[in-house]
């Protein structure tokens, strides 16, 4: 059997509905990077990038908790990632692709790898939060994070895209319950810089996340993910996601570990008090601890933008342990480049 290699550009492979061979990739790198739009000259480098002589792709990690580092990823893991991607979404030679994220970051390049390494009709267009304004045709597949996939909802009513999948950061609740109401498949998807993107993924509404092929998940003691993916990465990666385990490869994502609130003796977790309070506060927020000196931790809300009044109400959906002890506002939420909120550098920058 032959074997598959990041070499190699599969035979049904088109861009914008144009057969292109791997030496006419080159010509289109080099004129994506000097006279395309900074978007394409992503494109352009990371084009140039894949099909060099490296057997490897430098990577910046996203910075979500800590300060983003760089990273090597082989090439063959990419190609193995986008093969489980294959045969976890059903995807075929000749689907057709719509790729709407930005190049610069692994989701974005991942796109690129599965359009060459499955054989996909591939259409790019230039990132933003509602890509699906000036799209007046279906696609199989499309990967967006949750503000593309909320600004895109009319459209996904009318069925442009069949498989949606949505990663990035967490899908909250009031997206997810319109989500659910489309007449088309869509997944979350679960996943970091390390594991090449999703490593999991489940459909919207469903509570557990199934890992993809040759994935197996376990948890250490502080009930933290471990994956391992010898495909991915030879190593297991130890996570700092809190989840529930039923299986070896299945798993519920409950939050973070670093952002545990320990309060009085009573763990907290921030990511389930902001679910429920996801339909109740119309601004960005988030719930993190604050040093007390009786509770050695008390939970306070932040939310963005100016002072406003938030009713003693809308905490009855919390138990009493989990209601904010205090309300903070800040101006403007600290993001990372893939708009994730930075908890820490928020607040510090009061």
């Amino acid at each position: 059997m032959h074997q598959i290699t990041y070499k190699n550009i599969h035979n049904r492979f088109k861009l914008n509905g144009i057969h292109i061979s791997r030496e006419e990739m080159f010509y289109v790198a080099y004129c994506f990077i000097k006279e395309g739009k900074p978007f394409e000259q992503h494109i352009g480098t990371f084009l140039l990038d894949w099909f060099d002589e490296k057997s490897y792709i430098e990577l910046s990690t996203s910075g979500t908790t800590g300060t983003p580092k760089i990273i090597r990823i082989e090439k063959q893991a990419m190609l193995d990632s986008a093969l489980a991607t294959g045969d976890f979404f059903g995807l075929e030679p000749g689907d057709t692709m719509l790729h709407c994220l930005p190049t610069n970051f692994v989701a974005g390049k991942m796109m690129w790898v599965r359009s060459f390494i499955l054989g996909l009709d591939m259409k790019f267009v230039e990132p933003n939060s509602n890509p699906l304004d000036k799209i007046d045709e279906d696609f199989d597949f499309c990967a967006m994070v949750p503000l593309q996939a909320k600004n895109s909802l009319k459209k996904l009513k009318q069925k442009r895209i069949k498989k949606l999948i949505i990663g990035g950061v967490r899908i909250h609740k009031p997206l997810e319950d319109a989500l659910v109401k489309l007449p088309i498949e869509v997944y979350e998807t679960y996943g970091m810089t390390e594991t090449i993107t999703h490593i999991a993924a489940k459909k919207v509404g469903a509570v557990a996340f199934t890992t993809l092929p040759s994935v197996t998940v376990s948890v250490d003691d502080r009930n933290c993910l471990v994956v391992k993916a010898k495909k991915i990465n030879k190593n297991a990666i130890v996570t700092n996601d809190v989840v529930k385990l039923i299986s070896d490869t299945q798993f519920i994502w409950e939050g973070r570990y670093d952002n545990i609130i320990n309060s009085g003796g009573i763990k907290l977790m921030p990511e389930h008090i902001e679910e429920k309070l996801s339909t109740l506060i119309p601004r960005r927020y988030f719930v993190f601890g604050k040093a007390d000196a009786d509770l050695g931790e008390r939970a306070v809300l932040y939310v963005e933008g100016a002072p406003m009044v938030i009713e003693d109400a809308v905490f009855n959906v919390l138990n009493k342990f989990e209601i904010p002890k205090e309300i903070v506002f800040i101006p403007k939420f600290q993001e990372t480049a893939t708009g994730k909120i930075r908890r820490k550098d928020s607040i510090s920058s009061l």
